[in-house]
């Protein structure tokens, strides 16, 4: 077995009752705390108490679904969300040191609202803010805003002309989006609020910058309202299964969360977003590439395969999952993680398909495998999410300007 050539990030990703759509029937589950705060910072500290980099909330702008781009009418399955940034604020004071990624959805809102929210969030967390941002081409989603129309184009149809057209045009504007938000983070400089009761001046007005953003998606002048977050750059995450999210993750990201299902499929992604990275003059940026894996965990073998059976007899047919879908024991998705960790990933991110179940699986029998192959942490050693990734505070880009 090869060894990873550096410790291995860990993240989870936490969605409802987890990620399988007959989770929420469980003996374990809560189904009837899925809409309650404790719920989540349960959560949250199971996955702080597994010393796990992360944890992400899942969020959209319409009900969940079983068809990808438009709704369902299923009352059998999980249906509804708490806002994701909202969640993560108030579960922050109740963590310590894991990294808090709120997901939010960049098509139809505003870059200015969700840069001074998750700036809040770095405050609220002391600096262990991040954000996951996500593209909607949904039809009925684009309907609730009223502002434009999105075609109603099947899966089958999205490598046609009119679905690339759709996906560049939407991607491009995630692209705007991020450096808006990203200029908006850095509108105030580090040392602008000054307080100085002898003078009365409590802002150095020197200090604040318009970033007079203009695009083809945005015009916007800021500054910000907030000042400048904590980790001067909150993390910034992407999900991505093609050319056009891997350039985004690429040009824009710190994280890109991929979805591969083999060691070769692993090593042609990274190598892709790598590619994307050199031709937008990021080569020397640390851009973390972590793989998703949608996991059932039991330490008897054969037991979560069971499992998976039980939970699959419930649904019209077995679930299948953008990303890879593991049963096994923790020290057989060790070896696994081991051996994708080789084709150039930072680490990973965990779908646990039952909650509470098995993300405390995660925490109580892969973490300490992993631990004990001395390719993760034994101790948070960084107070902020920026440090448990190793990438350093940037510059703010208008100071001395």
């Amino acid at each position: 077995m090869s060894r990873s050539p550096s410790p291995l990030h860990l993240a989870v990703a936490l969605d409802g009752a987890g990620w399988h759509p007959a989770a929420w029937r469980e003996p374990e589950a809560r189904p009837a705390d899925l809409f309650r705060p404790g719920y989540w910072a349960d959560l949250a500290a199971e996955a702080e108490r597994g010393l796990l980099d992360l944890v992400t909330i899942e969020d959209s702008l319409g009900l969940q679904s079983s068809r990808p781009l438009e709704p369902d009418s299923r009352t059998d399955q999980v249906r509804g969300r708490l806002d994701a940034v909202l969640t993560a604020a108030r579960i922050a004071p109740l963590t310590r040191h894991i990294g808090l990624v709120p997901t939010a959805v960049v098509t139809h809102t505003e870059p200015f609202h969700l840069s001074k929210a998750v700036a809040t969030l770095d405050y609220v967390s002391g600096g262990r803010a991040g954000v996951q941002v996500k593209v909607s081409g949904r039809a009925d989603e684009a309907a609730h805003f009223g502002r434009r129309e999105v075609p109603r184009l099947p899966v089958a149809e999205l490598d046609s002309p009119a679905g690339r057209a759709l996906i560049t045009e939407l991607f491009g504007e995630a692209t705007d989006y991020v450096e808006v938000v990203r200029r908006l983070w850095d509108s105030w400089e580090d040392d602008a609020v000054i307080r100085d009761a002898a003078t009365g001046r409590f802002v150095d007005r020197d200090k604040l910058h318009y970033i007079d953003f203009e695009g083809p998606h945005f015009s916007v002048r800021g500054p910000s309202i907030t000042p400048r977050p904590p980790q001067g750059q909150p993390l910034v995450a992407a999900l991505a299964h093609r050319t056009e999210p891997y350039r985004l993750v690429a040009t824009s990201a710190d994280i890109g969360f991929v979805t591969p299902h083999d060691t070769a499929q692993a090593s042609a992604i990274v190598e892709e977003i790598r590619t994307e990275q050199d031709r937008a003059g990021r080569g020397d940026a640390a851009v973390h590439v972590l793989a998703d894996l949608v996991v059932l965990l039991d330490e008897e073998p054969g037991r979560a395969a069971e499992r998976r059976e039980r939970l699959d007899a419930a649904l019209d047919s077995p679930y299948t999952s953008d990303a890879l879908v593991f049963a096994g024991t923790p020290g057989e998705l060790a070896d696994l993680l081991e051996e994708l960790a080789g084709a150039g990933l930072s680490g990973f991110r965990l779908r646990p398909a039952a909650l509470p179940y098995d993300l405390e699986r995660i925490t109580g029998g892969l973490v300490p495998e992993l631990q004990r192959r001395g390719v993760f942490r034994e101790a948070y050693e960084a107070d902020s999410l920026r440090g448990l990734l190793g990438l350093p505070r940037p510059a703010n880009r208008y100071a001395g300007a």
